[in-house]
């Protein structure tokens, strides 16, 4: 009996102390945010345990029941890199946390501008918008903005002249000219400066870069018939309070960031951040007697300055001036021989420029801005011996008036541009262009799960009267996780005929314009699904795209009917850009993320023969097929990331040449692939890595250069990289504010 009693004894108190260890939970309290606001929405959990919460709209979070110890909090939500933080939960008590989240690398739901001219969601927006950040910008460092840009899917850097190298960027298969490049919102990378202005812009100023695929001009006025690549300089009080950054590669290239961010009182703030860059390495790899690419010395300092007022209203203004000596040629040149008729090289001396502001009228409950722009850009070039000397000037403002109703968003601008533009060359003559527009647009939300986005423009331009430009997107949510967006429209643009084909300046050949040039005017239509889903853990999004763009007139050089001669006039015919794409970006449970992503287009010409017969040509320099890649992984206890990036090319039609200068007449495949290591040490970041691996180049991109001077020298064949593989290591620090 006595044996009995201890049993029972024992069983009843193992039985007591079970659920006393059970009963020893006590409670997480919190909140989500990014730095700035509550982030809402994110799922809350902790690891190894079942059941979590998600925060409410402020960012607030409660987890009940949370076993004592330490235990790891995991927040996950689109948008945001995974956080974990491991908190000692005490029995019946409560754990306050703050958790501060990071953006994800192409982040997925953060505010933008460039869709609509007014701040949104990624998510909310009517107009689709894709947005590289300043992190992602870090996985590939790089010296000018055109190189950044062409990791995502569609968007192509063209190499212009494979001397002096001229670049642009071909969005969905149009042409460089077709882009409209903005800074903060201000067209000022307009005509003269998309020539050379693209390489002075270090993505070290840069906090993100927004990119929309068709046609805005209804919003941006002419050149935005391609795409817009709107370039988000970053907040000073955003800012460390210091940072640097450089790098150096094996082919001797130094790049140099660095910023000052000091603060007076509690209203004003401002950044002064250069950048310099130097190339002066003769590399002659593909053995034409010329550089593969330019020698550069080049210089840019920016100044931004930001009120803090009443109301969270806007005041800021921003200087940038940018210098750049750039030469490409024959390796025996030196700088006595720039004009010469004996050695053969390109030399350009830039100097730009650019003043850009924005200030918020302190009118209650009306939100009316005015931001405002103005830069000069000074050319002195020598093309072989021929002279190109411009100078232009933009002064451009918009007047903004947003208004929001029960379900309208009203948005009305006036816009004002003045440009002053003079050059030697005998393909153009001074001008002075004065260009007013005014603008309308109403985004109306129907019920909640769709928004209709309608506008319109009407510009006035001295030599061709009233342009019209509307514009028309609508946004369907479908179920909780699917979007579909279309969008079309009507793009117009003004040409220029330097930045259309500078060849006229690099060879023999003459400028023979046939008629007045109109404008070029365009019809486009694109489609867009965005899926957001969850698999294996993590979290991703899904994006298909169509897209179809007719031109009515287009601008097209023509070098077939003589080969002395560059012939321009309208288009007797129409021009077709189409095709779709697809990309996936994918964050997974453990630290890797990735983005695959691949454009099919079709672009082409239509014209009638000498006997009335139509004619389909496609379009030089654009591939079939394009695609790029971005694969990264952090080992956290190493504080070590590895990031792979690059990008492949399909064929492309390329120019035809007679012999004896033959040359294919179509590209091979081909890839750029790149890799980095960071490791982070403290507030250090110490990177390694190597570009172009596979150590991919085409042969020389010139025709007969052992006669520069001659009338078949051709700068214009290059599809492919010129730069041979190299290596880089660099180093980034900041001191962050407290």
């Amino acid at each position: 009996m006595y044996q009995l009693k201890r049993i029972i004894a024992f069983i009843l108190f193992v039985a007591y102390a079970s659920l006393s260890a059970k009963g020893q939970v006590g409670t997480i309290k919190g909140n989500v945010t990014d730095g700035r606001s509550g982030v809402p929405f994110a799922n809350i959990g902790i690891k190894d345990n079942k059941g979590g919460a998600a925060s409410d709209i402020d960012g607030n979070f409660i987890l009940n029941n949370v076993p004592v110890g330490e235990q790891e909090i995991i927040v996950s939500v689109l948008g945001f890199e995974k956080f974990r933080q491991k908190v000692n939960v005490i029995n019946g008590q409560e754990t306050i946390v703050l958790l501060v989240l990071k953006p994800s690398s192409l982040a997925l739901d953060q505010v933008v501008v460039t869709g609509t001219m007014k701040e949104t969601f990624i998510s909310a927006s009517p107009v689709k918008v894709e947005v590289i950040t300043q992190k992602f910008l870090q996985t590939n460092p790089t010296n000018n903005i055109i190189e950044a840009v062409q990791t995502v899917n569609g968007v192509q850097e063209q190499i212009n002249c494979g001397v002096c190298g001229t670049n642009d960027i071909h969005i969905n298969g149009m042409e460089g000219p077709y882009t409209l490049v903005l800074i903060d919102g201000m067209p000022i990378m307009s005509a003269l400066a998309t020539v050379y202005g693209f390489n002075g812009i270090p993505t070290s100023l840069v906090d993100r870069v927004e990119i929309i695929k068709g046609p805005s001009s209804t919003l941006y006025g002419s050149e935005a018939v391609g795409g817009v690549i709107n370039i988000i300089t970053t907040k000073p009080e955003k800012m460390p309070i210091i940072g640097f950054n450089t790098y150096y590669t094996s082919h001797r290239e130094l790049n140099v960031d660095f910023a000052v961010t000091p603060k007076f009182g509690k209203k004003l703030t401002t950044t002064l951040s250069g950048n310099y860059y130097r190339n002066q390495y003769r590399m002659d790899f593909n053995e034409d007697n010329f550089t593969d690419i330019p020698l550069n010395n080049r210089f840019t300092l920016f100044n931004k300055w930001s009120i803090a007022r009443k109301e969270h209203r806007i005041a800021n203004i921003a200087l940038r001036y940018y210098t750049e000596n750039r030469f490409g040629g024959v390796l025996q040149w030196q700088p006595v021989h720039r004009g010469s008729d004996s050695v053969y090289g390109e030399s350009i001396y830039t100097n730009r420029l650019e003043v850009i502001g924005s200030y918020q009228l302190p009118v209650s409950n009306h939100h009316l801005r005015i931001d405002y722009s103005y830069n000069f850009h000074d050319q002195d070039s020598y093309y072989g011996k021929t002279p190109y000397r411009a100078q232009q000037q933009i002064f451009f403002s918009n007047l903004l008036w947003n208004r929001k109703f029960e379900k309208h968003d009203v948005l009305t601008g006036i816009t004002l541009r003045y440009q002053l533009y003079s050059d030697n060359a005998a393909a153009n003559t001074d001008e002075k262009k004065f260009i007013p527009g005014i603008f309308v647009q109403d985004e109306y939300t129907i019920g909640k799960t769709s928004v209709l986005l309608a506008g319109v423009r009407l510009d006035h331009h001295e030599n061709h009267g009233f342009i019209f430009s509307p514009r028309l997107s609508f946004k369907q949510k479908i179920g909780t996780y699917t979007s579909v967006r279309m969008n079309s429209g009507t793009g117009f643009r003004l040409v220029h005929l330097f930045t259309e084909d500078h060849a006229a300046l690099t060879g023999a050949r003459q400028v023979v314009i046939k008629s007045n040039l109109e404008p070029e005017r365009s019809y486009n239509v694109n489609l867009n699904i965005n899926h957001v889903y969850s698999f294996a853990n993590g979290t991703g999004t899904l994006d298909v795209d169509a897209f179809y763009t007719y031109f009515t007139n287009k601008i097209i050089p023509d070098y077939s009917t003589d080969p002395n001669l560059i012939i321009y006039d309208n288009l007797a015919g129409f021009c077709v850009t189409r095709g779709f794409a697809a990309s996936i970006n994918h964050s997974f449970a453990f630290p890797l993320r990735v983005n695959i992503g691949g454009t099919f287009q079709d672009v082409y010409q239509v014209t009638e023969n000498t006997v009335g017969e139509k004619v389909k040509q496609k379009q030089l320099f654009t591939p079939a097929f394009s695609g790029t890649f971005v694969v990264g992984y952090k080992f956290r206890k190493l504080k070590l990331s590895v990031d792979y990036t690059g990008r492949v090319m399909g064929p492309q039609k390329l120019p035809h040449y007679d012999a004896p200068f033959t040359r294919p007449e179509t590209s091979p495949w081909f890839t750029i692939q790149n890799v980095q290591i960071t490791k982070e040490i403290k507030s250090f970041s110490v990177y390694v890595g190597v570009k172009n691996i596979f150590n991919w180049t085409q042969s020389s991109p010139l025709i007969n250069p052992e006669n520069p001077f001659g009338k078949d020298f051709d700068t214009a064949y290059a599809w492919g990289p010129l730069q041979v593989r190299r290596f880089f290591v660099g180093v980034r620090w900041n001191l962050a504010r407290k």
